[in-house]
């Protein structure tokens, strides 16, 4: 008798591990990445997280009332809130209400509830919706980014930071003369743009980085990433995931940064790619998402590897600042036909099942 399932070997989970579990143990270990973000870049990213946790709460909400699903069981599983913090962290610390506002939904009614809610979204809905305000709004996407805190030092050694009400301030009033004054582009934005016409020592000595010539990393952002690395390793301890994604992620992009990328002079130096923008994040949070990741072992690493260098290269030759977000939604295509093609053997099987099937098998016969 011939049978409608699919064969695969795809990882079966086992354990006391549930949805909602799992999702608030990724929530909590960006906790260490969000501190950083505060300490050296202020209050706007945690105000983001704030209004993109509302807005997906009430998205998910009014969506599942028209689906007629149970309201309150699909809101336990703290998939719409993770959702939201990824946004949150993502989104440029100054970007107005409405670009928080508009990517959050997107994500929540396009990303996953038109394809079935969670377990059947083919790309990762926190992406899909930063992509989507990158592309719509370039110029709130790529100049609301903060400065880090030593940037605003008065001229007497006193800190003149942004306050939380100012934050809010510029947020949900657009206040020009505080925005313009604490944020600017990306450390990535800034180096690409600068190499062409300056040395890689003339950029590093200029304030972002830390005014030093021997300082390879950009001021604050490499202990956002330290902090996001620290979240993601606690995860991969609990085994909420594999090592195969977030290594082959960092191999490829670090190789392909340093084969590349060995004149700093033309290109931006590896350790401002690995420490520097979403990389960390993204490896460790975003890319590893079980729904629209790869399954298969060596599937992880083709995936994650290919994540890597689609990074690299938008970053170096793209015209985006940062291409985590792009690589990642890439490789969600690519993801169902990696898996389809690195099957492993199963028990019982001489070789791996890999591939299209060409003929029916034998199995699927009537007999």
């Amino acid at each position: 008798m011939s049978s409608n399932f699919v064969n695969i070997t795809s990882p079966h989970a086992h354990g006391g591990n549930s949805t909602s579990r799992i999702m608030l143990l990724v929530i909590l270990a960006t906790v260490p990445g969000i501190i950083a973000l505060t300490y050296f870049f202020g209050w706007g990213n945690l105000i983001n997280i704030a209004l993109a946790s509302i807005t997906a709460i009430i998205c998910e909400a009014l969506i599942l009332t028209i689906r007629k699903r149970p309201i309150s069981f699909f809101l336990k599983d703290n998939s719409a809130l993770l959702t939201a913090v990824l946004l949150g962290i993502a989104l440029p610390p100054f970007a107005p209400w409405w670009v928080t506002v508009v990517a959050v939904s997107f994500s929540m009614v396009f990303a996953k509830h038109l394809y079935g809610g969670l377990g059947n979204n083919p790309f990762n809905p926190a992406m899909v919706g930063y992509a989507l305000v990158l592309i719509s709004f370039p110029v709130q996407m790529t100049t609301s980014w903060a400065s880090p805190f030593f940037l605003s030092l008065g001229t007497i050694g006193v800190e003149q930071t942004i306050s939380f009400t100012e934050s809010l301030q510029v947020i949900f009033s657009g206040t020009t003369s505080l925005s313009d004054a604490f944020s600017g582009a990306t450390p990535l934005d800034t180096y690409k743009h600068l190499a062409k016409n300056e040395t890689a020592n003339e950029i590093l000595q200029g304030p972002l980085f830390s005014g030093s010539e021997n300082n390879w990393f950009a001021g604050g952002w490499e202990f956002v990433n330290i902090a996001f690395l620290v979240g993601g390793l606690a995860l991969l301890a609990l085994r909420i995931f594999t090592w195969h994604i977030p290594f082959s992620v960092l191999a490829a992009l670090g190789t392909c940064s340093m084969i590349f990328g060995w004149d700093a002079d033309l290109y931006v130096p590896w350790s401002l790619h690995i420490f520097t923008g979403a990389t960390m994040l993204g490896a460790f949070f975003i890319a590893t998402d079980p729904v629209t990741a790869s399954t298969t072992p060596l599937g992880k690493i083709i995936y994650g590897a290919g994540i890597g260098i689609l990074i690299f290269v938008i970053r170096t030759w793209g015209a985006y600042p940062d291409a985590v977000a792009f690589a990642v939604l890439l490789m969600n295509f690519a993801a169902p036909l990696i898996d389809t093609y690195t099957q492993p053997r199963t028990y019982g099987h001489d070789k791996a099942n890999r591939g299209l099937p060409t003929k029916p098998d034998a199995s699927d016969k009537e007999g």
